[in-house]
């Protein structure tokens, strides 16, 4: 049979005569009960020898046999002790006291481990002299004995040595009469406690030893001391640890837990090293300040040799007003090459004078303001760590103490680290995230009209407002554009997102919105054409997300496609009849004239990129001084407010009176969104005109040649009612030209109508829906001089068609400002 290992109650490197293993019966048993281990003092004990034993059954070893019931009960103990009757190899009983060890160990299963003392439990003579040893030579506590008046009768040596006096000269004196401190006074009060109670007492001490400048932390255990026989308490044991390191080490671990909580609470830069400020000051530091370089990504690497420009962010002292600073917030500074923080950000690490001496006669920081405070307040003790996230160096952040007279050390310099680690990486957040949303934003306010463009249809105000939440700018976009005929089109939406592709995706779209206008469609039609568009950029977004050429970053800014949601108007100061359509956007309110409000119930068409269903126009007639106003759902809508109560609060906003249109506009960003908006906000609000009547002449006329003269003779009498003869010439060449196309290519009814506006709107509509076409005639042919004529003597030109049949050929001419004021 193979021979088990021996089981051992030492460690492998000390030897057996140290522990004397003789002097313990131990063994092993597996969990089928066969012994597994077997040691020399069980073959004292026992007899057998562990070739005899080993790979047996333990069964046989017992005087009796164990009940099934017991065995099952003891093994789901960890541990079991008790007496058990043995048999010896010779056959006699032995009574031994057995503990037993139950181990679960994954790679040997379970098993136990039992032993049996040799020697024997009474007490031995030398026991006596061990126990004296152990109270008088403990090296881990100082331990103290009093009577039951309080008087000390026993110290041990390390209790001497601390008190700096001998156990003789204090034996007699109560523990208030050794040392005079506050903390004695408690101890003597616990002690009292226990006397009368006989239960134990603790407490924790804080105690800075004469000629220390560090606290230290004292861990007091106060026990009764009583005879085994009665329970009256013979006098009282005070033992007290050091427990200063571990002390400083637990409030280390608190500082950076709160640290974790405390910094990086926003992303703005400032905030955050206010917090590392906040947190450092006063816990761990007298005076802390976060300087950063002004443009962290241009800092050279390897550092060049001068001065270290960085600008004060933030800093906190324990002293009222920080008047140690010297500087103030947002001051650039220069710090000389061998100043702490200069020496932090050339080497990259943090830089530690425990002992700091601003006396010296070559000391300066570069700024004699500094040099000042830091001799003034006696700052002894400083510590410069830079402050570096993802290989960029960003500041430092300088910790010193002129208060506390106990100095820096190593365990404090990582401290300093890792509270700077932390605040840094949340100061690149805040920079990167700054940044970006910056550029964003200007990239928004960019591709937004910068000015509003002049038209007599509507009076207009408009307001951009970003979003202040984390999730950054918007693709909200607001919009008027002139049409023909004196009409105007007005146009908000909102592209789904945040962030510099949403601000690019709006540009795309409004650039988009202009040119679909420009062709004059219908709004339905314009929004057919503009979700057509969204639904290919979408998939042109689909295919640079799943491009594995493309940047991690633009992939997933780019993956989920691309949407947008619309609400486009156009109005006819003539006819004073607005049509509107709507992608996915919220209906516009209008104002009546009286003052009263009321939502559009424009059809809910679906939001742009969905692609197949169709869009619905709808017409209202709008009384002369109505506001329309149009807006995205950021004005009315959030996580904290409902889109009914952001209507209502709409409501009332508008009933309210303002003296112009900016003012009101002012009154609706101030009152309507809700508290924290966490989307953009567009809002355009126009006040509608109607073209005076006597300013439109409208004609039609037959489909013969002959006609032509007829209407130069009507457009010349009516310039000279308007007292327009200057442009008199011009325009008769133009309705020549116009009507002779139509009567000559198109299908009457034919109809010319005169605009006077800002400009001199000629128009002529026919039945056909063939349009012309601008083209340079060559020299002998008899056609096609007539619209490059039109052309070259008017300001613009086109096309547009009527709802189902028919068109409009249009020309424009620009006015003197003299006739501006009709």
């Amino acid at each position: 049979m193979e021979e088990r290992d021996t089981p051992r109650a030492a460690p492998s490197n000390l030897s057996e005569d140290v522990f004397g293993d003789a002097a313990t019966a131990s063994a092993v048993v597996d969990g089928h009960g066969i012994v597994t281990g077997w040691s020399e003092g069980a073959r004292l004990l026992l007899g057998y020898t562990s070739q005899e034993i080993v790979g047996g059954s333990a069964a046989r070893l017992l005087e009796e046999d164990v009940p099934a019931v017991t065995l099952g009960e003891i093994q789901a103990l960890p541990r079991w002790r008790g007496r058990v009757g043995l048999r010896h190899r010779d056959g006699h009983s032995v009574a031994a006291s057995v503990i037993a060890h139950h181990r679960m160990e994954e790679a040997k299963g379970a098993d136990w481990f039992l032993v049996c003392p040799l020697i024997g439990t009474s007490a031995a003579p030398e026991d006596e002299k061990l126990a004296l040893w152990s109270f008088e030579q403990s090296t881990s506590c100082d331990i103290t004995v009093y009577d039951t008046n309080l008087r000390l009768r026993r110290a041990n040596h390390r209790a001497q040595r601390v008190m700096n006096l001998t156990e003789a000269e204090m034996r007699g004196l109560r523990a208030a009469e050794i040392a005079i401190h506050p903390h004695v006074e408690q101890t003597e009060q616990l002690m009292a406690q226990v006397l009368e109670t006989g239960r134990p007492q603790y407490m924790e001490n804080f105690v800075r030893a004469p000629g220390e400048p560090r606290v230290h932390v004292w861990s007091v255990f106060v026990s009764p001391l009583q005879e085994e026989e009665d329970d009256v308490v013979r006098g009282v044991c005070v033992t007290a640890h050091d427990m200063t390191e571990q002390y400083w080490a637990r409030k280390r671990l608190q500082l950076l837990d709160d640290a974790s909580t405390r910094i990086g609470s926003t992303l703005d830069v400032t905030r955050t090293a206010e917090e590392l400020a906040d947190v450092a000051v006063p816990e761990f530091a007298d005076f802390a300040t976060v300087d950063l370089l002004p443009d962290p990504d241009s800092f050279p690497e390897p550092v060049q040799p001068g001065p270290m420009r960085l600008r004060r962010i933030a800093h906190k002292s324990v002293t009222p007003g920080t008047p140690e600073a010297a500087v103030a917030l947002g001051e650039v500074l220069a710090y000389l090459p061998h100043t702490p923080i200069a020496q932090s950000l050339t080497t990259g690490r943090g830089v530690l004078l425990a002992h700091y001496d601003p006396q010296a006669a070559d000391f300066s920081l570069g700024d004699p303001r500094q040099d000042a405070s830091v001799r003034a307040f006696g700052m002894h003790s400083v510590m410069a760590v830079p402050i570096r996230a993802r290989g960029t160096t960003l500041g430092s952040a300088l910790f010193a103490r002129h208060q506390r007279a106990d100095s820096f050390c190593g365990d404090d310099l990582l401290l300093a680290q890792e509270l700077t680690a932390r605040a840094a990486v949340s100061i690149d957040n805040a920079r990167r995230y700054t940044r970006e949303r910056n550029t964003a934003e200007a990239l928004q306010r960019t591709l937004l009209p910068q000015r509003l463009p002049q038209q007599a249809a509507v009076e207009v105000a408009s307001r951009y407002l970003p979003t202040g939440a984390l999730t950054g700018v918007g693709g909200d976009w607001f919009d008027v554009i002139p049409l023909s005929g004196a009409r105007v089109a007005m146009v908000v939406g909102d592209v789904v997102g945040h962030g510099i592709h949403a601000s690019a995706a709006m540009g795309r779209l409004r650039t988009a919105v202009r040119t679909l206008a420009d062709v004059e469609l219908a709004p339905d039609e314009l929004l057919t054409h503009l979700d057509d568009m969204v639904l290919r950029l979408s998939a042109e977004a689909d295919d640079d997300s799943a491009d594995s050429s493309t940047e991690p970053d633009q992939r997933a800014a780019t993956a989920g496609g691309f949407g947008a949601t619309c609400l486009y108007a156009v109005y006819d100061p003539v006819s004073r009849v607005c049509t509107l359509a709507r992608a996915g956007h919220p209906g516009p309110a209008v104002v009546s004239p009286e003052g009263t409000v009321d939502f559009l119930d424009v059809p809910a068409g679906p939001p742009l990129g969905l692609g197949g269903l169709p869009f619905e126009n709808a017409e209202v007639t709008l009384p002369e001084g109505s506001l329309l106003v149009m807006y995205t759902d950021g004005l009315i809508e959030s996580r904290a407010q409902d889109i009914d109560e952001g209507l209502a609060r709409l409501r009332k906003a508008l009933t309210r009176p303002a003296p112009s249109l900016d003012d009101l506009c002012n009154t609706v960003l101030a009152a309507v969104p809700p508290q924290g908006p966490t989307d953009d906000i567009a809002l355009l609000i126009a006040r509608t005109h109607a073209l005076d009547a006597r300013h439109v002449a409208r004609w039609d006329l037959h489909a013969d040649p002959a006609v032509v003269s007829q209407a130069r003779r009507l457009v010349a009498d009516q310039l000279a009612e308007w007292d327009l003869d200057e442009v008199c010439f011009v325009t008769e060449l133009v309705v020549s030209e116009l009507v002779t196309n139509a009567i000559r290519h198109a299908v009457p009814p034919i109809e010319l109508r005169l605009i006077y506006d800002r400009n001199l709107i000629c128009e002529v509509s026919d039945a056909s829906n063939t349009a012309p076409h601008l083209r340079r005639a060559r020299t002998y042919d008899e056609d096609g001089r007539g619209l490059l004529l039109v052309a070259q003597l008017t300001q613009a030109w086109g096309t547009r068609y009527g709802n189902g049949t028919g068109k409009t050929i249009w020309a424009e001419q620009a006015l003197d400002d003299v006739h501006l004021t009709h």
